[in-house]
């Protein structure tokens, strides 16, 4: 009898240990694709990919990337950190006078599935406000820090009229100081729709114009945030 009980349990288990494998993908997936607020990757029926820009730091990389980006007559976004743009109006300035896009990084670096909702509407709202004072624009692409956000974030974000902004590639290139791995990053199993994230750093720039020329050989456009995901989907 003890025997049979042993078996019995050990089934048990067994069941709730495959329930709940199964259950966790099926979870994300279905939070992710959900929300139309959370946009991973952009338009699939066009040859258009993304290759966007967070700015907290890097300044002194950010004229010579957007010489490269001028060579490849390419425009894309620049999402700016509040706190940096704040320091660097002129940069900015220049970003956007050379024709590229301007989105909401929020203002202070922050996780933003960490902090309350206030926080969230003021990280968000404060960098707006400034970017709209000085560049006369209103953003409405928000690229969460460290790609942290939870329900609140998606909330506050839909609330200041924000979509926001994930990626389908991360090059991770703040961590790893590769040209060669950035490149691989950046351009392996790239296609229609793709939303790739970049920082400005030593090692972007290097790899910037093999990453563009592998887009235009390979027949993508690379393009805006906004063009990419399609203007429905603002």
């Amino acid at each position: 009898m003890k025997k049979i009980q042993v078996v019995t349990n050990s089934i048990i288990v067994a069941i709730l240990i495959a329930l709940i494998v199964v259950a966790v993908p099926f979870s994300t997936q279905v939070r992710t694709s959900a929300n139309p607020n959370v946009i991973y990757n952009g338009d699939t029926s066009k040859n258009q990919v993304s290759f966007m820009i967070n700015v907290y730091w890097g300044t002194e990389y950010i004229n010579d990337m957007l010489d490269v980006f001028d060579l490849y007559n390419v425009k894309t976004t620049f999402f700016v950190g509040g706190s940096w743009f704040a320091k660097n109006v002129d940069i900015a300035q220049e970003i956007y006078k050379r024709g590229h896009e301007i989105g909401n990084h929020g203002y202070n670096h922050k996780d933003h599935d960490k902090i309350s909702e206030q926080q969230n509407y003021d990280e968000i709202h404060k960098t707006h406000l400034l970017v709209s004072a000085n560049l006369g624009i209103e953003m409405n692409l928000f690229a969460p820090p460290s790609g942290a956000f939870n329900d609140t974030t998606i909330s506050v974000a839909n609330s200041l009229n924000y979509k926001t902004i994930m990626w389908t590639h991360d090059t991770i290139d703040w961590r790893d100081k590769d040209t060669d791995l950035i490149i691989k990053r950046a351009t392996k199993n790239l296609s229609n729709g793709d939303l790739i994230l970049m920082h400005p750093t030593k090692n972007t720039l290097e790899a910037l114009s093999a990453i563009l020329a592998y887009a235009e050989n390979n027949g993508f456009e690379p393009s805006t945030v906004s063009n990419v995901i399609g203007k429905t989907q603002i």
